[in-house]
């Protein structure tokens, strides 16, 4: 499952992605390392040594991705069967109430959120179906199980990442491919501060509660874990994160009220001084 196999990462110079790579490098993975700042990629793939290719991209130049893809398999394929595993990580957030946000926070969240790991794995997925073997690992995140406040584009693309995930793999399980779906609360990591805000700029400031959230070395372990086992979804929260999301599921007019309720005391207020 990893012991001389090659992963693809995306969203690698940082936070989840840089730690699932260092977790990885730990467990024998060759890896291909993804994202735009070739410089902490360089970083990233040092642990690995001649075991990892870096493949530097904007995730939304839908043009390229036909030959990024053949020169990434064709690297695979010099030390194993191909791509094994692709996690699809990349993203960016939001902090901005729907009625103030202009249409451009939504055009660049769907882009990168949703078609752009969309536009990879349908490039990549028939040559993984062809191998007879792979594994795909969805970094949604809890706002794609519930509609957060001050994130409608975010919680838009994030809910279409796990509907996507979620029917490639009742397709292609009988193929030899697993999909994990992972849904994180609270990471911390430079989300909160590289979010757009209303006017599609980036916030500049970091959120209270991702500043105390979990590591991301927590978070890249209990993902290879959720592989190793074979789990289909993990929702990668604690307290009232891991509540809320099992309370969209388990009773979700009580959540709906409860969201309400939270907006109206002023939730969306304190993001404006945080």
């Amino acid at each position: 499952m990893f012991q001389g196999r090659v992963w693809w990462i995306t969203g690698a110079s940082s936070g989840i992605g840089a730690a699932i790579a260092e977790a990885l490098t730990a467990r024998g993975a060759s890896l291909i390392l993804s994202g735009r700042n070739e410089t902490a990629l360089a970083a990233v793939a040092r642990a690995a040594g001649d075991r990892s290719l870096v493949l530097p991209f904007e995730a939304t130049d839908f043009d390229l991705i036909d030959g990024l893809v053949d020169r990434a398999w064709r690297w695979a394929c010099e030390r194993s069967e191909g791509v094994y595993g692709l996690v699809n990580n990349a993203g960016i957030s939001q902090r901005s109430l729907a009625v103030e946000t202009k249409f451009a926070v939504y055009q660049r969240l769907i882009a990168i959120d949703l078609l752009a790991p969309i536009a990879l794995t349908q490039a990549l997925l028939p040559r993984m179906v062809g191998a007879g073997a792979g594994q795909i690992v969805a970094i949604s995140s809890v706002a794609g199980i519930v509609g957060s406040p001050l994130r409608s584009a975010y919680s838009a693309a994030k809910h279409g990442l796990i509907g996507y995930h979620d029917s490639v793999r009742a397709e292609t399980a009988h193929l030899g491919i697993k999909v994990l779906v992972v849904a994180p609360g609270s990471v911390r990591t430079e989300v909160s501060r590289n979010a757009l805000d209303a006017n599609a700029r980036a916030r500049g400031i970091s959120d209270e509660a991702i500043d105390k959230g979990m590591e991301p070395s927590e978070a890249a372990s209990r993902i290879v874990e959720a592989v190793q086992i074979g789990q289909h979804e993990l929702i990668l929260a604690e307290g009232m994160e891991a509540e809320i999301a099992r309370m969209r599921r388990a009773d979700p007019n009580a959540l709906f009220d409860l969201m309400a309720k939270l907006v109206g005391a002023g939730y969306a207020k304190r993001f404006e001084h945080n």
